[in-house]
């Protein structure tokens, strides 16, 4: 994250959101994100730096990225700047018909046909891609999310984070699945961006395992565990060497020891940055407390194997917030002592025991979550369980309005 001395457990985050460019009247992807950025910089470009928050590019030409500039020492203050950077952009797009559209999937995209990929810098790399999976598919050209980067400055603070992040992440889809609609109907899966997601590599495995990292503890046996067999995996295609294995790990947590960071990649996108930063508060008041030890301790953590946490986080992809947790030893890790509980459940009482670490604006929108389901469930509601094409667009144009606005949907 920095050249400078390494930021030490949960002193800066950095943030990544990400959107797809649609046009206005028909939510149509649009994949000219190279021309907006030509239009700001006067020239081609993968990035535009705008002070504090930055845009770039992704794998596809239709979807945009705003991140912090540089480590962020306060995640709240960062609102305000992707709201006024989301209103820029809106104005742009504007003038050619465009906009900006949240959520982790496009409700009526179909990527094997309208998939163009990013053809600029990097585009070496994303043609290797394309050549070894194909990336006309829903889990490559169609997930905007969240990056959630925390750092660490040495082996023991990684061994503890990394162990943390293990722990949180078959739950976090429960307060952050947007995607219930791929290819204009409801998918059966709040969370439908990771359950595509979780099939779009099946030809080289190495680079996802079980999408929950195996519980390493070091950066040796990190490069052992995991990026050895992804080096090896990709080595028959990959001729002239252009991959970088941290690039290429495909976990739902990568070790960016380039960095001294871990990046969180299953958060889906929500309908405005206030939301996302809200979301990502809650994540890192929770790592706290489990890196702290306040419920269990690190070593009970670590016990638990990636294949059980996998089983737990498809459970929680399809049903969110009301996923049935009957797993008395899972709870047990974020101290809540009952045989079984929702997943809503269970972060209500994690949002209780750890709020007082939230700012006042994150916890009111967590608390919209917490009351209301996830943005999901909400759209859902919003739909119907057997939309008309219809609906799903003016749903979704309302959505794009309270990205534009900086709300919530109700």
């Amino acid at each position: 994250m920095s050249d400078q001395k390494p930021f030490g457990l949960f002193e800066v985050a950095g943030i990544e959101l990400e959107y797809m460019v649609v046009e206005r009247d028909t939510l149509k992807v649009s994949p000219t994100v190279d021309l907006l950025f030509q239009e700001v910089t006067g020239q081609i470009t993968g990035d535009v730096e705008r002070g504090d928050v930055e845009w770039s590019n992704e794998l596809v030409a239709h979807v945009l990225e705003m991140k912090t500039a540089r480590p962020a020492t306060d995640i709240p203050a960062f609102g305000a700047k992707f709201a006024s950077e989301v209103r820029a952009i809106n104005a742009l797009l504007g003038k050619r018909g465009l906009m900006l559209l949240p959520t982790a999937a496009h409700p009526l995209f179909d990527p094997f046909t309208e998939t163009v990929l990013w053809p600029h810098d990097y585009h070496d790399v994303y043609e290797l891609y394309n050549r070894i999976f194909d990336c006309r598919g829903h889990g490559w050209s169609n997930l905007q999310s969240v990056h959630l980067n925390l750092p660490f400055a040495n082996d023991i603070e990684f061994g503890k984070l990394h162990t943390a992040i293990r722990m949180i992440l078959p739950i976090i889809p429960a307060i952050s699945a947007s995607s219930p609609i791929l290819d204009g109907r409801p998918t059966g899966y709040m969370d439908a961006r990771m359950e595509a997601y979780l099939h779009h590599q099946e030809r080289l495995p190495q680079l996802m395992g079980s999408l929950i990292p195996e519980a390493v503890l070091t950066e040796e046996e990190y490069y052992r565990e995991i990026f050895g067999p992804i080096t090896k995996a990709l080595a028959p295609y990959d001729e002239k060497g252009i991959m970088d294995h941290q690039f290429a790990n495909s976990r739902g947590a990568i070790a960016r020891f380039d960095r001294g960071a871990i990046e969180i990649r299953v958060v889906d996108i929500q309908e405005c940055p206030a939301a996302d930063l809200a979301i990502a508060e809650l994540i890192v008041e929770t790592l706290k407390a489990l890196v702290d030890q306040r419920w269990v301790s690190n070593y009970l953590q670590r016990a638990w194997h990636h294949k059980d946490l996998l089983a737990i986080f498809e459970d929680v992809i399809r049903h969110a917030g009301d996923t049935k947790l009957h797993k008395p030893g899972f709870l047990l890790m974020f101290g809540m002592d009952r045989q079984e509980a929702t997943a809503g459940e269970l972060w209500r009482h994690i949002f209780d025991e750890v709020k007082d670490g939230i700012s006042p604006q994150g916890q009111a929108r967590l608390r919209h979550i917490l009351d209301h389901g996830c943005l999901a469930k909400r759209i859902l509601k919003h739909t119907g369980l057997v939309p008309e094409r219809e609906r799903i667009i003016a749903v979704y144009k309302e959505l794009a309005q309270c990205l534009q606005e900086d709300r919530q949907l109700a």
